[in-house]
């Protein structure tokens, strides 16, 4: 099973080995170049479990981004359990995501670097997504606590959180070369930047965008 902070089961359910091949080869193949063949090959299951289970490839799909989008909204949940300051939960996050790239490259690429609306039209977008709403929720406490400097939640989302994301889709498409646990704190440093600074918060005022939406 693709577990983000959880070793799987041993020996392995039967839906869980489906769901674990389906992320491999949808990430490494693309989703239609997949086929039920396929997963039931690599997961060493029989046909009929499949429909049993999933009712075919759109099952396994929304089944997988469900669980997925699960994954990593415990993850926000246990920082935000442990750690009370909403800017040192933003610095977790991107801590955490970049480790998990290296350790988990499959689930991260499925987050990050897959377009779900091209197969999953009816489930919502994943910045939609509990876990995407979690983290600018936490941005705009971190903005009401004067953690951060005020302007809108969308902007102060892109600007904490843009350049981790472009980060890891870089390194998922091996134009990174080397482990992206060596640029946390770079990163995070230019998130800060331009989501703390003095000068930053001049600019937004200067251009009118200091208002915050929520």
């Amino acid at each position: 099973m693709p577990y983000l902070k959880r070793e799987a089961p041993c020996p392995e359910p039967l839906d869980c080995r489906i769901l674990t091949a389906a992320l491999d080869l949808f990430v490494e193949n693309g989703y239609h170049n997949v086929s039920v063949h396929h997963i039931q090959k690599q997961a060493d299951v029989s046909i009929g479990s499949i429909y049993k289970h999933f009712g075919g490839k759109e099952g396994i799909a929304k089944a997988l981004y469900k669980h997925i989008l699960n994954e990593v909204d415990e993850l926000i949940d246990d920082i935000k359990a442990e750690i009370s300051s909403p800017s040192e939960q933003c610095k977790e996050i991107i801590k955490q995501l970049f480790e998990h790239t290296e350790t988990h490259q499959n689930i991260i690429a499925f987050v990050f670097h897959t377009k779900h609306t091209d197969f999953l039209p009816s489930e919502p977008l994943i910045c939609d997504a509990s876990p995407f709403i979690k983290i600018r929720q936490i941005i705009s406490e971190g903005i009401q606590q004067n953690e951060f400097i005020e302007m809108d939640s969308w902007v102060a989302t892109s600007t904490i959180f843009g350049g981790a994301i472009r980060m890891i889709q870089l390194r998922l498409d091996g134009i990174v070369k080397e482990p992206l646990t060596g640029y946390t704190d770079i990163v995070i440093n230019a998130a800060w930047f331009g989501a703390k600074s003095t000068q930053a918060e001049e600019l937004i005022q200067k251009s009118g965008g200091g208002a915050m939406r929520l």
